[in-house]
């Protein structure tokens, strides 16, 4: 990563883990130690200070920060080694620094989605709409729509011409309907006409239906990109002028470099030569607080560590909430990136879990030994195959159905199987679509995405579910204190020392390693 690093060290006091077993020291006792209660608990505090900040955790912004030193402080409380590991990143096309709003004062409020990421809400920020921030509340004003659009396609004059103004005041929220002319003359008549924000919606025919996003400079004014159907509840039945409603319109759109970070907890005892990594992501997208995705995996671990605190490991356990994961794997692209090749060769295994709440749940273990799906570029590292069948047996033995799930490299263990580090996880679903043959199997709603919620601003704390949470932390219990204890099936090695209870420690230093 380059740079000058300084090292600070913070003695946290106040946050206290909840009491964990002093004997913790197997599968079956940590997980009956591991309580959704302890991971809700830790969900509750994402989302409060979620609420406290912008609405989200995004990467870079306060809400990502205050989630880094609520683990933080936990984690070090609970008697690991933390550091807190800042690398700089580009926020780009997830740029809702705050999370949008689009509300109906008195009235409804639309779910806040990512355009160009097929959206899934009611509307998203306009890409490279400028300028990036805006908050006004006004009149909402119908520039000759079309709706419901009944004739052929490409019919609707809607803000072609000067006169669709005609009446409107300055400083008025429009909404703007696609057909006949020019996406760029709609856009350059409506900012000339003085509006302080547009709504922009599809023309609503058969093949006109879905939300249109923009990924060039000059939108000049600001725009959320909607739904046809939040388009037709802003206008209120009126197709042209004064609509009757009036509306909040927030965007925040801050592209731009930042400075976030890598929470890294690791157990004081165990042999550094052989290390298990276990790993989440703790950012959210700007839209919403990310509770499920990922504040589920990302309290869950958190829970199993302080869990595990008072059992010394044969193997170093090394617990990592990884930043800016939702623009590209970022944080665990720049840690694997910062490792020595001695370092490298010193991590067994790395577990990740990236959504393991997810309401609509399949119970997904990646595909390590890649007997269902495609290999990744990089291939699966020999032992991959060992931590999938680890899962398997586990389940197994407490007669849960499992799938597979596509080793693709698409979360955190991406990186860390491109440098030939063995990986495995769970996975309880995102935007795809449940079967009916899954309903059958784990219940919920086929035909309905397994996280209904998926990277929008419903992603809250009413987003999970309890089963999901209760299944997998055990699963991932299980696999954390297995290999904690022996990596013989995945390395041939067991770890040097005894797997047995340690005497308590007083809370661990904070490093922060920063640049200057």
């Amino acid at each position: 990563m380059g740079g000058t690093f300084v090292v600070v060290a913070l003695l946290v006091a106040g946050a206290v883990p909840a009491a964990a077993d002093s004997n913790n020291n197997n599968s079956a006792k940590l997980r009956r130690a591991v309580t959704v209660a302890g991971i809700v608990e830790h969900q509750q505090a994402f989302q409060a200070i979620a609420d406290a900040e912008a609405g989200n955790r995004l990467s870079g912004s306060p809400g990502y920060d205050g989630s880094a030193d609520y683990v933080a402080e936990r984690a070090a409380a609970a008697g690991f080694d933390v550091e807190v590991r800042e690398f700089d990143y580009a926020l780009g096309f997830l740029a809702d620094y705050e999370a949008p709003v689009l509300r109906i004062e008195g009235g409804t409020e639309f779910i806040g989605g990512i355009a160009g990421a097929s959206l899934g809400g009611d509307f998203g920020s306009m890409f490279k709409s400028t300028p990036y921030s805006v908050d006004v509340t006004a009149p909402v004003w119908a520039i000759d729509l079309a709706l419901p659009a009944t004739g052929p396609p490409n019919t609707s004059t809607s803000g072609c011409q000067d006169a669709d103004y005609a009446g409107m005041p300055p400083g008025a929220i429009i909404i703007v309907q696609r057909g006949t002319c020019t996406f760029a003359d709609k856009f350059l008549r409506a900012d000339a006409a003085g509006a302080a924000a547009m709504v922009f919606i599809n023309e609503g025919q058969p093949g006109r239906t879905e939300p249109l996003w923009f990924n060039f400079d000059g939108i000049n004014i600001p725009t959320f990109a909607a739904t046809v159907e939040t388009g037709t509840a802003l206008a209120n039945g009126v197709l042209s002028g004064e609509t009757g409603v009036t509306a909040r319109f927030k965007i925040d759109w801050r592209p731009g470099n930042y400075t976030t970070s890598n929470v890294i907890a690791e157990t004081t005892g165990g042999d550094p030569d052989n290390v298990i990594v276990v790993g989440a992501h703790l950012d959210s997208v700007g839209v919403g607080a990310g509770i499920n995705d990922n504040g589920s995996g990302s309290a869950t671990i958190l829970e199993i560590a302080e869990q595990l605190t008072k059992v010394t490991p044969r193997n170093k356990v090394r617990f990592i909430w990884f930043g800016a994961e939702e623009s590209g794997l970022l944080g665990s692209e720049a840690y694997v990136a910062g490792l020595s090749a001695q370092e490298r060769s010193q991590i067994a295994a790395m577990l990740n879990f990236d959504m393991v709440g997810s309401p609509n749940f399949v119970r997904f273990v990646y595909d390590g030994d890649l007997s269902d799906s495609s290999p990744p570029p990089s291939g699966a590292p020999p032992g991959s195959d060992a931590i999938e069948t680890l899962f398997l047996e586990y389940f197994a033995s407490q007669g849960l159905a499992t799938e597979p799930t596509a080793f693709d490299g698409r979360s955190d263990y991406g990186p860390f199987i491109e440098a030939g580090i063995p990986a495995g996880g769970l996975f309880t679903g995102a935007e795809g679509i449940k079967s009916a043959e899954q309903a059958a199997t784990y219940g919920g709603e086929a035909g309905e995405q397994y996280d209904p919620c998926y990277h929008l601003a419903c992603d809250d704390i009413d987003n999970l579910s309890v089963a999901a949470l209760d299944q997998m932390s055990d699963a991932a219990a299980h696999a954390t204190i297995s290999l904690a204890q022996s990596t013989q099936a995945i390395n041939g090695q067991r770890g040097k020392g005894n797997f047995n209870v340690k005497d308590a420690a007083p809370p661990t230093p904070i490093a922060i390693t920063s640049r200057s």
